[in-house]
């Protein structure tokens, strides 16, 4: 039998699989299903400025590439509880408080731009990858900053939470710098330090940077540094030790990505003009996405 025979196949029994994660009858829930089914309402965080993931529209309204596939699991967990009138609540998280509010309860699945990493697993978990990214750092094109090596002694902003700074020291070209951090309490303040000249550069991962620049006033202004600090997955966060709630997920994505459908929500939200100013990112999926897309897995970097 040819491969190209083999390939529908191995499609069609992962989507009978996925239809049978929706029709279980298994009782009772546990986890996120359980306190869903007794609350009757599911909470999904979602980020403020994370263009195009997870946003704010000119109405103040979330939307986003992952707002968009959180809807899918939403879905699929009415399907599942058989409760069509689940309600859904919004609830704005940071990089700093992402975590936490999904340990304490306050929010029940992250629909952002979270990277998911191995020291990260130890508190949460994720599903299928949904997104590849790059570090790297921007700064303005007259700013005389050519290579990380040009960063000694300056003020790099950086977002509350995260870890990106420390990437640029664990690079051959920045282990000798010395560097002063100033903290953003989200990314679109973070980059406002650096359209402000209150820091020289931005360390983030390269899409949320590129929406924030394609948003900026001055969209020429800015450059990357040639250095890639390192390739990220993202993924929709969820509790740990959660089974069944991550295998629905996970089935979920799988679904979107086997039958190609995330490829349309892909192109509506990075090679389509989007909120709130109609500006195209003109940001193709790498081919480290699709590498991800043909064979779904949550790993984690290290």
């Amino acid at each position: 039998m040819k491969l190209s025979m083999l390939l529908p196949l191995a499609l069609c029994l992962k989507l009978l699989g996925i239809q049978s994660v929706l029709a279980s009858s298994t009782v009772p829930f546990t986890g996120t299903l359980k306190k869903a089914q007794e609350t009757g309402v599911l909470v999904i965080g979602y980020r403020e400025s994370s263009v195009p993931f997870s946003y704010l529209d000119h109405n103040q309204e979330p939307i986003g590439y992952s707002l968009d596939l959180c809807s899918y699991v939403v879905k699929a967990v009415k399907q599942r509880l058989k409760r069509p009138d689940l309600q859904v609540q919004l609830q704005p998280v940071t990089s700093a408080n992402r975590i936490p509010l999904l340990q304490n309860g306050t929010i029940d699945i992250e629909c952002g731009s979270t990277t998911n990493s191995v020291k990260r697993q130890q508190q949460v978990a994720f599903g299928n990858t949904t997104f590849v990214t790059n570090v790297r750092v921007v700064v303005k094109k007259d700013s005389g900053i050519n290579s990380l090596a040009d960063l000694n002694g300056q003020p790099i902003a950086t977002t509350s939470g995260t870890t990106s700074v420390q990437l640029i020291k664990q690079h051959e070209k920045g282990q000798s710098i010395d560097l002063r951090e100033i903290y953003g309490k989200d990314h679109a303040q973070s980059f406002l330090l650096v359209a402000n000249d209150r820091a020289k550069a931005f360390v983030m991962d390269d899409i949320l940077i590129a929406g924030l620049v394609a948003n900026s006033a001055e969209p020429d202004a800015y450059k990357f540094l040639p250095e890639i600090l390192r390739t990220e997955p993202y993924g929709i966060m969820i509790r740990k030790n959660d089974p069944e709630f991550k295998i629905l997920v996970d089935a979920i994505l799988s679904n979107l990505m086997l039958s190609g459908e995330i490829n349309k929500i892909y192109a509506k939200w990075f090679e389509s003009p989007i909120p709130p100013h109609s500006v195209n990112l003109h940001f193709p999926m790498s081919e480290a996405l699709k590498k991800a897309i043909a064979a779904p897995n949550s790993e984690g970097v290290q």
